[in-house]
């Protein structure tokens, strides 16, 4: 992450002298990117160190959210710098402006190169991290800047085609807040407490409903603290008792971990009738 964000750092400046010399909305647009990259990939770092911050009678979870945090700063960050690429590309359509080709072609290169880099050394980190995956995207919308600035230069130093310089930054603006809306979806997601995408808690409920000695089970809840850690926690009806509870409550925390990639398992046996205290306005499932 360090090294991504120092290789952002050093171009940023060269595409904005770039933009500035050569006129070109598309590599000032791309140059606004990385800025926001840079912003995205401090963030980032921040968060990383912040969650291993060790937890507290305060907080029993630490910091772990702070990446969840991040990322939903970033995605909304994204969508922000889209929106205002879109309504300066909007305004250079109308009021075209002279843009030197071979500058902003050579300009654009160099940034591609970079960012082509930066996603390799990120590549890694953004299946096991949300928050890594928001600065991803990040670079992924500056390598397609830089790619719509090549091809804006091409036309505009091949043709003459004024427009393909703010026509390309639409495009470019409107895959990218494709990328942050889903961005934006999972950090809520994680946020509201929803079950994670790969756990279907119907299948969960009765999967554990049908292990033995288990008569039912009820306030059944999976949620996501941050990435890699969901925890699951339910009430669990069952006739057994003494040594034959312990061996009911560790075939089901190890059901739920082999089958469902659950880790942190929090459960409480009851006997059959023993009086429900579901908390007010859960599901009972």
């Amino acid at each position: 992450m360090g090294i991504a964000l120092a290789l952002t750092l050093s171009y940023m400046a060269a595409e904005v002298a770039g933009g500035v010399a050569s006129g070109s909305l598309a590599l000032l647009a791309d140059a606004g990117h990385m800025l926001s990259d840079a912003g995205a990939l401090g963030l980032a770092l921040f968060a990383m160190w912040i969650a291993r911050r060790p937890p507290s009678a305060h907080r029993t979870f630490g910091f772990l959210r702070t990446e969840i945090l991040a990322a939903l700063a970033n995605g909304a960050a994204l969508l922000a710098i889209s929106i205002l690429i879109c309504v300066s590309a909007l305004e250079r359509l109308f009021h075209p402006t002279h843009v030197e080709g071979p500058l902003l072609l050579a300009v654009a290169a160099g940034g591609l190169a970079m960012n082509l880099v930066a996603l390799a050394i990120l590549n890694r980190g953004r299946r096991e991290s949300l928050n890594v995956h928001g600065a991803w995207l990040h670079v992924v919308s500056d390598a397609l800047g830089s790619l719509g600035a090549m091809l804006s230069g091409a036309l505009v130093w091949a043709f003459g085609f004024s427009w393909a310089d703010p026509i390309a930054s639409v495009l470019i603006a409107l895959l990218v807040v494709r990328s942050a809306w889903g961005l934006l979806q999972e950090a809520l997601a994680v946020l509201m407490e929803h079950a994670p995408k790969h756990v279907d808690v119907d299948e969960v409920r009765l999967a554990m409903a049908a292990f033995p000695a288990v008569a039912g089970v009820h306030d059944l809840h999976v949620w996501t603290i941050t990435s890699g850690l969901v925890c699951l926690s339910a009430h669990v009806v069952t006739g057994s008792t003494g040594d034959e509870q312990q061996g009911v409550l560790a075939g089901l925390t190890g059901l739920v971990r082999e089958r469902f990639r659950i880790e942190h398992v929090t459960l409480q046996l009851e006997h059959a009738g023993y009086p429900a205290a579901g908390c007010a306005g859960c599901a009972e499932l």
